[in-house]
């Protein structure tokens, strides 16, 4: 199905752009023994990034977005050029990068909210600049879709709850949001092993 063993991790790279020779010490492993979880990944990363309900573009800016938030620097740089090579602008990828970072400030923040549930802090101010999210270069629906992806990889369940209500609010189907909660899930665990 794959060809040789080496073809595996070759064709599950070429899917994200990264150099077939980047070395990567848990899939080069599972590479050498013909693991079949390494053909599973491949599948599942081909899977996601072709959802019917997510373009090229959505599901790379997606992707990309788990990479930032798990901070992984190889894959970061391979999506951003083939974000670029499809067209992404500069704005763009920052405005991906500038949601990520925000939701990390918003995930940590209303999780505390929420664990504590106390009428006290439930009743001041966030205090955190949100700016971004007004007007995004990215149109508010994928700002909102990307938003609840990170937020469900980061397991705050308020902002999943929230971003989850404003992107139907801004037309999406819910296939479209599970698409894009399944291709986050699949990359952080290729993350896991990259």
């Amino acid at each position: 199905m794959f060809g040789t063993v080496s073809e595996t991790k070759k064709n599950l790279f070429a899917e994200v752009n990264l150099p077939a020779e980047l070395a990567s010490v848990l899939l080069d492993r599972f590479n050498a023994a013909d693991h079949r979880y390494i053909k599973d990944l491949k599948l599942n990363v081909s899977s996601v990034l072709k959802a019917q309900t997510l373009s090229e573009k959505d599901a790379t800016l997606l992707a990309l977005g788990v990479a930032i938030n798990e901070k992984s620097s190889a894959l970061i740089e391979a999506l951003e050029g083939l974000a670029k090579a499809k067209g992404v602008t500069e704005k763009e990828l920052l405005e991906v990068a500038g949601c990520v970072s925000l939701m990390n400030a918003n995930n940590v923040f209303y999780r505390f909210r929420h664990f504590m549930d106390k009428e006290t802090y439930n009743n001041m101010p966030a205090g955190i600049r949100m700016s971004i999210m007004m007007n995004p270069v990215l149109g508010k629906e994928f700002f909102e879709l990307l938003s609840l992806v990170i937020s469900a990889i980061n397991g705050c369940e308020m902002c999943v709850t929230s971003h989850e209500a404003s992107v139907k609010s801004h037309g999406a189907s819910e296939q479209r949001i599970f698409d894009a909660v399944r291709l986050g899930a699949v990359f952080k665990s290729f993350i896991v092993l990259l």
